[in-house]
């Protein structure tokens, strides 16, 4: 773990609210805690350098050292009231589909002093006070079986049955032991519980990676061929997975009610062994995803205790900040946001923070940290942990589970470390090589040195309080990658801009794939990849749906609000992280957008910056006026020049020549920088590429994207 690490149980708050504050370390000594002010994320000596104001805090002073675990692991927890005695005759029951098979026993159901059912590649196992049987029937992936256990009179039979043919494979088999089950307490499914835990011991172990499904206790010893339905009336327990989807709920439909709760957020929506592929929508036959995904890595909430506050003043001016923890050599600083006032805005202008992209992306594991990459990170001086080698936190939903199942979840209540000032993406030889929060730092940087006066929201807040949010503002302008949204979000942008609203988006990729959240289980966001796109990794068929809102996942474009609805452009082309340059377009000279070009001389834009070594770079957005770009939209600039690894997105293509549009694929690897004003009085500028804002900074602020943008938001910014 990283010696000195923290989280906040919040990404915002305004005056008068307060903010929890988790810490661990691992150092033999207190640590420091103060507030800084967070205006420059870039360690990149060529560039500003990092930026931090240092602010007085009631909270700062010297703190102990105090180690917090963290216990990774899914699985569900059944917990009666009190004993439950079970029948000398009675069966267990249990469907299940491995997703990673080895050597390792991994745990099916365990039984507090009861039985132990595992599986392995070799086949199943059951275990049962010191004695253990195993089948001689290996185990296929990705291949439904029925587990029985059935008791009779001191006699255990384990069955293993496969409920797909196999193929040439002797995959169905059983043993047989002496023994009883006893009386039912505790129960838990995907894991066993760790045999005398120590304080820092993780609760459960010998995890299950794969899908469980129907698991049920029945009267009588049940042996024959046919697979068992759980609905039969000597039912003593079912535990239905297919009910409460949206919540990490477990309901026992037996007569006892031995309800539990599921732990570290497995996923659910998922296909069990009844799903014939008639239905892609769990809603409507919600017994067809009878089944949760668990795996040895889901992490929903490190659990830690609060170590302080910071109780944010009345007086606090709205910005980004910094929990900075110290000591000696060794710094972490955790972000977090101060909104204006409720009902307040104290700057004409708002950046909205894409907090809903950091999270999808926190702890994003790329594999490319090696001996250069570590060699930087020294010489800059910048963030020194990397999330390819501390996976403890968990990874992203641009990870694959151990399994290889996707990542759909991704939870704020951990540290995030993609999320810090200084922490570099990639070793960019043309430039810094950030993403995301400290790459969005270059234009909170750019504001402050430009006196343009700004507040501070978070897509968080915006999810939860509409488009109410933003009526006070004169202008919205994103940082360089708002790629993610909820319907809330999206409605509200778009009801802004409706009304009369200004929107300046100077980034590429944005308002790309839906997301959800839910109440139920808060400070999560889900995310199903589904269908097309530019994916890390694609979601089963059948499995579209979130879990958490119910909703259709994938592309915002899949669900009828392509980005060119909402901003004039839309994602088109991407490459490495490597930037070109525009060039002016003749909508550059229309009375309408001329303002822009105020001050700038010659045709080419950009071809420059801290991110990729220019403005137009790594994701690129165009206009499409068949996909909503507005018809009175100007293009102003176009990129050109890109390098040969640059390729069109996926839902672009028919064929490997052939595109939607008619264009070739070429054509269609390009950012455009586009106008456009509505009938309610407000404006849209974008700028088509992630690299934009990484150019603001070029000779001491001084250059042509600088100055386009500040005419842009100057301009937005009045009456």
């Amino acid at each position: 773990m990283v010696p000195l690490i923290g989280y906040v149980d919040r990404f915002s708050a305004r005056p008068g609210e307060r903010i929890a504050v988790k810490v661990s370390s691992q150092l033999d000594q207190p640590y420091q805690a103060d507030l800084v002010r967070i205006i420059h994320g870039d360690a990149n000596p060529t560039g500003p350098g990092i930026k931090l104001e240092e602010i007085p805090a009631g909270f700062a002073g010297i703190y102990e050292t105090r180690f917090q675990p963290i216990h990774s692991g899914s699985c569900a927890v059944i917990a009666a009231a009190k004993p439950l005695a079970l029948p000398v005759a009675c069966t267990i029951v249990v469907r299940l589909q491995p997703w990673l098979l080895d050597a390792r026993p991994q745990t099916v159901l365990a039984m507090d002093g009861g039985p132990v059912l595992s599986i392995a590649a070799q086949g199943a196992s059951l275990e049962l006070g010191g004695d253990r049987v195993q089948i001689a029937a290996p185990m296929l992936k990705r291949r439904w079986y029925e587990l029985r256990v059935v008791a009779d009179n001191g006699r255990l039979c384990l069955r293993q049955t496969a409920l797909q043919r196999s193929w040439g494979t002797a995959d169905s088999g059983q043993a047989e032991m002496t023994g009883a089950f006893g009386a039912l307490g505790r129960v838990a499914f995907a894991a066993a519980p760790t045999p005398r835990p120590q304080p820092h011991d993780n609760p459960y172990r010998a995890f299950f990676n794969g899908r469980l499904e129907d698991p049920a206790i029945l009267g009588g010893a049940r042996y024959g061929d046919t697979p068992i339905e759980p609905a039969a009336p000597e039912c003593l327990a079912w535990w239905d997975f297919s009910a409460e989807i949206p919540t990490d709920r477990i309901l026992d439909r037996g007569p006892h009610g031995l309800h539990g709760a599921l732990r570290n957020l497995p996923t659910r929506a998922v296909r069990g062994s009844r799903w014939t592929g008639q239905e892609p929508n769990w809603r409507h036959a919600p017994r067809d995803y009878a089944a949760i995904h668990f795996h040895e890595d889901d992490l929903y909430d490190c659990g830690w205790k609060t170590d302080f506050a910071i109780d944010i003043p009345e007086e606090m001016a709205s910005g980004v900040y910094g929990v900075r923890l110290r000591c000696e050599e060794i710094q972490d600083i955790v972000p977090f946001y101060v909104l204006p006032p409720a009902g307040a805005a104290t700057a004409p202008i708002v950046f909205l923070a894409p907090t809903f992209t950091y999270q999808i992306y926190g702890n994003h594991q790329r594999g490319n940290v090696d001996d250069a990459f570590r060699a930087r990170q020294a010489s800059w001086g910048a963030y020194p942990w990397n999330a390819e080698q501390h996976s403890e936190y968990g990874a992203s939903t641009y990870n694959v589970h151990p399994d290889g199942s996707g990542i759909c979840f991704s939870s704020q209540r951990r540290p995030l470390l993609t999320m810090r000032p200084g922490y570099i993406t990639y070793f960019d030889d043309r430039g810094s090589g950030l993403r995301h929060f400290p790459a969005d730092t270059h234009l909170i940087d750019w504001l402050t040195v430009k006196g343009i006066s700004f507040d501070v929201i978070t897509d968080h807040d915006l999810d939860r309080e509409g488009a109410a949010l933003l009526q006070s503002y004169r202008a919205v302008v994103t940082g360089s990658h708002p790629e993610y949204h909820t319907p809330n979000t999206l409605n509200a942008l778009q009801d802004y801009i409706s009304g009369g609203g200004r929107l300046a988006y100077p980034g590429g990729n944005g308002f790309y794939w839906r997301i959800s959240t839910s109440q139920a289980i808060p400070d999560v966001v889900e995310i199903r990849r589904a269908e097309g796109g530019i994916r890390a990794w694609a979601s089963e068929p059948g499995e579209y749906y979130h879990a958490l809102d119910r909703g259709y996942g994938g592309l915002w474009r899949r669900n009828g609000r392509p980005p060119q609805m909402l901003c004039g452009v839309g994602f088109s082309a991407q490459g490495l992280f490597e930037g070109s340059y525009y060039r002016r377009m003749p909508g550059a000279a229309d009375p309408r957008a001329a303002w822009i070009f105020d001050g700038i001389d010659g045709d080419i834009i950009g071809d420059f910056g801290l991110s990729g070594g220019g403005a137009a770079g790594f994701e690129l957005d165009r206009a499409d006026f068949e996909l909503g770009t507005p018809p009175s939209a100007l293009i102003l600039a176009r990129s050109e020049g890109h390098q040969s690894h640059f390729v069109v997105v996926p839902e672009e293509l028919l064929t490997h020549v052939a595109t939607l549009t008619g264009e070739s694929p070429e054509a269609l690897i390009r950012a455009d920088i586009v106008y456009f004003e509505t009938t309610a009085g407000g404006a849209v500028f974008s700028t088509g590429s992630i690299t934009f804002c990484g150019s603001l900074s070029h000779n001491n602020y001084d250059n042509d994207i600088s100055r386009m943008l500040e005419n842009v938001l100057r301009r937005f910014s009045r009456d």
